[in-house]
């Protein structure tokens, strides 16, 4: 992953040059522009230092900035909540800078119940990296059987930008496939020692044509709730209405539930998706002849 100053001058120029003088409340000067959005100047005038300062702070010479500073910066470029974390993670001091921990991380019995228990709808928990650590049924036949992948594997960037099967399956493919680069991108502003983390992007630079695209973007995104669609082989299309938990107790895990709303065309779907792929119809079909769902697609 880039050098820490570097990923912070890249970050603050890209969220200037979105940024128009209009839409921060500037009135024109009278100057030409040679780049788009807002000049060093302009940014520093709007958080109350000196062009000098904040120049410092580009280039990550500015030690232990206060917290009104980085408030009045994260005001200034209009930054959202994930965009101030990845500001205040970048801003940190090499040696306080978070680590992620070498161990494998491991998921309680007790959230291993939970996800057994929503049985009627799609849910996994996320660690670092977005490694999927465990999923139920549902999940596994709605995304990808990520139980039967080399532990290494099991990985939902991976599984989203570098399986072909990912691209015919996941609704609008480039809107979440670049959602979750911008999920790894926060995470390399949290996490900037994981190996393994650069291991991932390194191979996903290299696999994934649209990958360094969205990279260097510099988007960031803490996925909490949203939408999402699958188009499934057997039952057709499904919309979920996702939430996304930290464990209690883990910040590195996060519990995610894929709802649907009930009676919907998705519910009834999930409904006929679970009794086909149930573990006794599995044994039953040993001794005869699969034949598909009537209606299925």
């Amino acid at each position: 992953m880039e050098d820490r100053s570097r990923e912070l001058a890249d970050f603050l120029r890209s969220r200037r040059a979105r940024i128009t003088p209009d839409q921060a409340g500037l009135p024109p000067d009278g100057r030409a522009r040679r780049v788009p959005g807002l000049r060093r100047d302009e940014a520093a005038r709007l958080s109350g230092v000196s062009t000098e300062y904040y120049t410092r702070l580009e280039q990550g010479r500015a030690q232990n900035p206060s917290a009104e500073v980085l408030e009045a910066l994260a005001r200034a470029l209009q930054l959202d909540s994930s965009e101030r974390e990845h500001l205040t993670d970048l801003l940190a001091r090499p040696a306080t800078a978070r680590r992620a921990p070498a161990s494998p991380q491991r998921v309680r019995p007790g959230l291993h119940l939970m996800l057994h228990t929503l049985e009627q709808v799609p849910a996994f928990i996320l660690g670092r990296r977005t490694d999927v650590l465990a999923s139920n049924r549902l999940a596994r036949e709605v995304l990808t059987d990520f139980d039967a992948l080399p532990a290494p594997r099991r990985n939902l960037a991976r599984y989203y930008l570098l399986d072909p099967e990912a691209r015919e399956r996941v609704g609008e493919w480039d809107r979440i496939a670049a959602e979750t680069v911008a999920v790894l991108r926060l995470e390399a502003g949290r996490h900037p020692h994981d190996k393994q983390l650069s291991d991932l992007v390194g191979e996903l630079t290299l696999r994934c044509p649209e990958f360094s695209t969205w990279w260097n973007d510099h988007r960031v995104l803490r996925r909490t709730h949203g939408t999402k669609y699958y188009h499934h082989p057997l039952v057709g299309d499904l919309y979920f209405s996702y939430e996304s938990f930290q464990a209690p107790g883990d910040i590195d895990q996060t519990l995610c539930v894929y709802n649907v709303e009930p009676g919907s065309a998705t519910a009834q779907a999930l409904q006929l998706l679970t009794s086909w792929t149930a573990p006794q119809h599995d044994a039953r079909q040993q001794s005869e002849p699969s034949t598909p769902p009537a209606g299925a697609s």
